[in-house]
């Protein structure tokens, strides 16, 4: 089966919004095996609407549309799209109360144009919206279908997975399961070392790109789940056999989960002491149900007292090393593990930007400890492109990564060893920062 995705608003061609149904649809759409052919945005114009419709649906199966579908004049999405699939709409009653209840919850009227949103099609059928006003609406002629789903995000994904993917499944007369393997590293690296896997008819695999890490999607199609559950497994093994432990979980929402579970599992506590992240590091960790048995203390030490004060950083390495150095990162993280009481302990210090870098430590440079035990480990961080909000993301997943590896027991790769008896000799300290300038 192929497939267009069509987004409609005139606030999207403008910029007002961004467009993530697309980019989640393309994933959803991918993962059923229909093939996306083509991404598109129409502003709100019965005729220049009309005549895209008449075409795409020549060009393929599946016609997929979010947005338009609203109580405003402009919201013409229904109506032309049954038009142009030779279906009309009629009022519908129960549809009607749905939107009626909703005003009345919300404290507020219905005004006459809310009647357009109870509009479904005659031949076609409505589809169920349980957390809006808006139905969606399937239309098909001569094979050649359209499915239509609100443009807020929210409402669009719960569809999707309660009516939509359902019945597009069932068309399909055959089951599908899939596996999401989580990979540290960069995009480029992952995919040269696996591109032969990306090319499979089934299964199929997908990557894509996040901070500091990529998802790869193994999607299998098969008579049975049970089936297509093995296929998927077998398949997974191949980018084990090539990634190693760089897959570092399934089916997990990041990083944090898989740190926080660790930890879980091995009996162990976390700390975090953060300086350019301003608390990033610990707001992941908590985001994650259950937290609270691994982490109880984040230390945020953006001032050079604060580490000093709070998490035991000696002034006088600061001043000798400055305050982004490999030695202040050691500091941190051993004294916020002993101030803690935590087994684990994970720091940040760098520079964000866009100012305050010089020609040692430009906007991007980064320094990260990990300790455990008696001994911390530091690794220093470049951010190449000198953003704010990049270099505190890639920092905080760096983190976090320091932190699983130490969980599991494992020296983190590029990492230089300090022991936790040698964190106030100067010559240690010393050798600590040269090792890293360097490296440079």
């Amino acid at each position: 089966m192929t497939a267009e995705i069509i987004s409609v608003g005139t606030e999207l061609l403008l910029g007002n919004i961004l467009n993530t149904n697309a980019q989640y649809l393309s994933r959803e759409l991918a993962a059923l095996g229909i093939t996306v052919q083509r991404e598109s945005t129409i502003g709100d114009n019965h005729d220049r609407l009309a005549d895209f419709v008449n075409e795409a649906k020549k060009r393929c199966d599946l016609l997929v549309f979010t947005g338009g579908l609203g109580p405003t004049a402009d919201d013409l999405t229904k109506e032309t799209v049954a038009a142009c699939y030779g279906d009309t709409l009629a009022f519908d009653p129960e549809e009607w109360q749905k939107i009626v209840d909703f005003f009345t919850r919300t404290g507020r009227k219905t005004t006459p144009n809310n009647r357009k949103q109870a509009m479904v099609p005659v031949h076609g059928h409505k589809v169920i919206n349980n957390h809006g006003t808006a139905p969606g609406a399937w239309f098909e002629q001569d094979g050649h279908c359209a499915v239509l789903m609100p443009g807020v995000p929210h409402e669009m994904k719960a569809m999707w997975e309660e009516s939509v993917r359902p019945l597009l499944l069932a068309r399909q007369n055959c089951t599908l399961h899939s596996i999401t393997l989580r990979v540290l590293g960069g995009e480029s690296d992952i995919e040269y070392r696996v591109r032969h896997l990306l090319e499979n008819a089934n299964p199929t695999a997908a990557i894509y790109c996040k901070t500091g890490e990529c998802e790869i999607r193994i999607t299998a199609r098969a008579e049975t789940d049970s089936s297509a559950e093995k296929m998927c497994r077998a398949y997974a093994t191949k980018f084990y056999d090539l990634l190693g432990d760089a897959v570092y979980d399934e089916d997990v929402a990041g990083l944090e989960e898989t740190v926080v579970h660790t930890l879980k599992e091995q009996g162990l506590t976390i700390a975090t002491a953060e300086s350019c992240t301003g608390g990033m590091i610990a707001q992941r960790l908590t985001n994650v149900s259950g937290a609270s048995e691994v982490f109880g203390f984040g230390f945020v030490t953006y001032w050079e007292q604060a580490k000093a004060k709070m998490i035991g950083v000696a002034p006088a390495v600061i001043a000798k090393y400055n305050v982004v150095s490999a030695p202040v990162a050691a500091q941190m993280a051993l004294g916020a593990a002993e101030a803690a009481g935590a087994d684990i302990a994970v720091s940040v210090t760098g520079v964000a930007g866009p100012t305050g870098g010089d020609a040692v430590r430009p906007v991007g440079t980064v320094y990260l400890g990990a300790a455990r035990g008696d001994t911390v480990y530091v690794k220093k961080l470049f951010v190449s492109r000198p953003d704010r909000a990049q270099v505190r993301a890639r920092a905080a997943q760096a983190a976090l990564e320091l932190a699983l590896r130490l969980a599991q027991g494992k020296v983190p790769a590029g990492t230089r060893a300090i022991a936790k008896s040698a964190q106030h000799d100067d010559a240690a300290l010393t050798a600590l920062d040269e090792f890293f300038l360097k490296a440079e």
